[in-house]
């Protein structure tokens, strides 16, 4: 990861388009944040954690939770994603790639010997106040919504 937050962090302010309008960090004060960076919409990773979110999405509203998956695929990209799968997360749009290198989300990559820049799959949880209380990095999609709804007090 370029940058390595910490917990204890503040969370890097952002500003995105996003399926629910436009979005900023302040936005989300007075909830838990759970920020999730994934490389590509409608790939079979990230479609299993977007829906793997949406099915635990009444769980998160109830310990006061907000979930947003961010990539930066096109804003249109996302309504077709969202609208297929029939996801209940907020999507948003980093084109610029601004919020993925605050959060230090944007690092090289290598496939079949191949090296190229591309979205780290990484998770923040952010609390009321807009600070980092937990990350995971390198995530594994099986159970991952389990293990971050697992860190939200009850």
């Amino acid at each position: 990861m370029a940058k390595s937050l910490q917990e204890g962090d503040k969370a890097p302010d952002f500003s995105m388009p996003s399926t629910d309008g436009p979005i900023q960090l302040k936005d989300f004060k007075g909830s838990y944040l759970v920020l999730y960076f994934y490389p590509k919409d409608d790939t079979p990773g990230c479609t299993t954690e977007a829906k793997d979110f949406t099915s635990l999405a009444a769980e998160f509203a109830k310990r006061n939770a907000k979930i947003v998956g961010v990539s930066r695929d096109p804003m249109a990209k996302h309504e077709k994603f969202a609208a297929k799968h029939e996801l209940d997360v907020i999507l948003a749009s980093d084109e610029s790639g601004e919020t993925t290198e605050s959060y230090g989300t944007w690092v090289e990559k290598n496939m079949y010997g191949k090296r190229y820049m591309g979205v780290a799959r990484a998770t923040f949880l952010i609390d009321p106040s807009g600070t980092i209380i937990k990350s995971w990095k390198k995530v594994r999609v099986k159970g991952h919504a389990e293990a971050v709804l697992e860190e939200l007090p009850a």
